[in-house]
């Protein structure tokens, strides 16, 4: 009789940093029930897709990957196929229609328990092919290697379920748990989430919808976390959720993000403390004097923005002014001098008339944010903006993107060749698209969305902390090299 062998997972992972932690998350409880995970479907017994729905082009980008799925399961080389996290949630079963080779559904409160699900779907007479080769997988030690299928073998072929199975309810209660991962980041850096969910019900976004309303981990489980993630190699921890600066709010016991950092600062062990997806209406004084006591919290902050019109800003339930994010611009950049800040604004939001993009555009140049992103409105069922008279045409809402990311691209290469000569610590993350270069990042760079700092690659390995020169701008990054400083210990 031929020897069993593990069932194959894949994991395909969509969708922003939060979705990530509970990629993460999946993959080790699939690990630890016995499942070797990959990230190729090809050849997989279950492929999962964690969905990310928040804008039409992540909708877009979503079923491009479950269609993929589809065709190799149709091929022969996938067996059964998994929708989870956000689409699912958004969907549940409708989603079936555009994708009728998918198995089961998976709403945002099966994350825990997606492992029982993939072995229902699998039919356990089914023979396993035991010809599986080892391979490691992911940054967490203690889970060790995974098996994963040769290139190109063909998969038995799942028997076809009566029907699918859809398991999608209400959102949990409380705040996940997110530790024991098998994480996805370089083994130097982790994102640690400390809410989940949003109260704040901008009229334009379908994240409460989601995700639920705002649940703040308890404090005790964010150290525990943070501790854990730096046991396990993590030198920078970055701080994600709905809303970060919402911390606490939900909680008893005066808990807040303020309070949160100092206790970060004091105990957990890591070397740089990034705070991502703040909000501008609810950032107070005392976070601002956390980030200028300095290290281990990095001169970083996101604060997504969104728009500057008064008009604008009070049509998307934003709950701040121009003049009150003018007045917190100044406060962070005062408190803390050389403070990087990364924005996003939305163009194309309905009502915007030529003379309110003007006037953000305007805003863009006054203000020279170190790192912008920008969104085209996108009209989301169910939130109020979608009904909203005045929607902006799709060509002008194209039009003011072009523009607004023209303006933001010349403002961050002139920002970029000011750096030249300047001498700065990086952290490495490894090698960059740029033959014969590492990318690096300074404390005020984020990882993965910002731009880098480029170092030749026998300077330093993956997570060393390097003294560089800046020597040259190439685009939005820069161009080091290595001082007689070497790599920091």
């Amino acid at each position: 009789m031929a020897e069993a062998r593990q069932p194959i997972a894949a994991l395909v992972s969509l969708g922003c940093p939060k979705n990530l932690v509970d990629s993460e998350r999946m993959l080790a409880g699939l690990a630890l029930a016995g499942f070797a995970v990959t990230d190729s479907p090809d050849g997989a017994d279950v492929a999962v897709v964690n969905t990310c729905a928040f804008i039409d082009l992540a909708r877009a980008e979503t079923d491009e990957a479950i269609e993929d799925l589809e065709a190799s399961k149709r091929a022969g080389r996938l067996g059964r196929i998994v929708v989870a996290g956000c689409m699912a949630q958004r969907e549940g079963a409708a989603l079936l229609a555009r994708h009728p080779n998918v198995d089961a559904v998976a709403g945002l409160a099966e994350r825990d328990r997606l492992a029982d699900l993939c072995r229902t779907l699998l039919d356990p007479a089914a023979p396993l092919d035991p010809s599986a080769r080892r391979v490691r997988c992911g940054a967490c030690p203690a889970l060790g290697t995974a098996s994963a299928p040769q290139a190109g073998r063909r998969t038995r072929r799942a028997k076809r379920s009566p029907t699918p199975i859809v398991r999608v309810g209400p959102h949990p209660a409380l705040a996940p748990d997110d530790r024991e991962r098998l994480r996805l980041t370089p083994r130097h850096y982790a994102y640690l989430r400390i809410t989940e969910g949003c109260d704040n019900r901008c009229a334009y976004c379908a994240i409460p919808d989601i995700r639920g309303p705002l649940r703040s981990k308890p404090p005790g489980a964010v150290l525990a976390e943070a501790r854990e993630l730096v046991a396990d190699g993590a030198k920078e921890l970055v701080l994600v959720g709905q809303d970060t600066t919402a911390f606490g709010r939900d909680r008893a016991r005066g808990w807040n993000l303020a309070r949160l950092l100092a206790r970060l600062r004091a105990d957990s062990g890591a070397e740089w403390i990034r705070l991502m997806y703040t909000h501008p209406a609810s950032f107070t004084d005392d976070v601002i004097e956390e980030l200028a006591r300095g290290l281990p919290i990095v001169p970083y902050v996101d604060l997504p923005i969104q728009h500057i019109s008064d008009a604008i800003l009070a049509s998307m339930g934003r709950r701040i002014t121009r003049a009150g994010i003018e007045r917190l611009l100044g406060r962070l950049r005062e408190a803390v001098p050389g403070i990087a800040i990364r924005t996003t604004f939305i163009v194309g939001y309905p009502g915007e008339t030529d003379e309110a993009f003007e006037e953000l555009a305007g805003f863009v140049e006054k203000v020279r944010f170190d790192h912008v992103g920008v969104f085209v409105y996108s009209p989301e069922a169910g939130t109020p903006a979608a009904s909203l008279p005045e929607q902006v045409p799709s060509e002008v809402r194209q039009e003011r993107w072009d523009r607004l990311m023209g303006l933001s691209e010349r403002l961050a290469h002139e920002a970029a060749r000011r750096m030249v000569g300047r001498r700065i610590t990086v952290r490495v993350d490894g090698p960059a698209p740029a033959a014969g270069h590492l990318a690096a990042r300074h404390s005020g760079q984020a990882p993965e969305v910002d731009s880098v700092v480029l170092l030749p690659t026998v300077t330093a390995k993956q997570g060393d902390e390097v003294k560089v020169r800046i020597v040259a701008a190439k685009g939005y990054d820069t161009v080091a090299a290595a001082t007689d400083g070497g790599p920091q210990a």
